[in-house]
């Protein structure tokens, strides 16, 4: 059988009537935002209309999630005397992870001394650090009490959600 031409595109405008007209701007203006504030995903909504941006985290090789072993790629080394060519020490003790992504800071404002140090002993409800999300201050308590074993983060640094932050031993 053949098939008939439509010379107008009526069929053509018909199945196109209820797609969606894409902002190539907003999107542009999303993913700036995904990598202005160290963002995975953002979505906005308009009516009906739903834009979701969405980027994959870098991957993170051998991150021990309990022990803290190997911090995230991004943080850089928190002490000089680390080595590459040396084995990683096990660190065991209770991993505080980042409930959101946000940017991590170690103190209350610019220039103040830091909320935690290593070895630092620590009570259940004590602040660690600060994980800023969308201009909002969460502060990050010790879930128990304890001696801090290793910070795995550096002064405003971006973190991402379920990244350990810190062990406490």
């Amino acid at each position: 059988m053949a098939q008939s031409k439509d010379p107008t595109g009526s069929n053509e405008r018909l199945r196109n009537a209820g797609a969606m007209r894409i902002d190539p701007a907003l999107v542009r203006e999303l993913a700036q935002l995904l990598t202005e504030n160290a963002l995975t995903e953002i979505e906005v909504a308009d009516g009906d209309r739903r834009v979701k941006v969405k980027r994959e985290p870098a991957a993170v090789i051998g991150a021990g999630q309990a022990t803290g072993a190997a911090p995230a790629l991004s943080a850089p080394p928190m002490h000089a005397k680390e080595d590459i060519g040396e084995a990683a020490e096990e660190i065991t003790g209770t991993s505080v992870k980042s409930p959101m992504v946000g940017t991590a800071f170690m103190s209350p404002e610019p220039g103040a001394k830091p909320f935690i140090e290593v070895g630092d002993a620590v009570k259940a409800g004590d602040t660690l650090l600060i994980v800023e999300a969308m201009k909002v201050m969460n502060p990050i308590t010790a879930p128990e009490g304890g001696i801090i074993k290793k910070i795995m983060v550096a002064d405003a640094q971006p973190v991402e959600f379920d990244q350990p932050l810190v062990i406490i031993g």
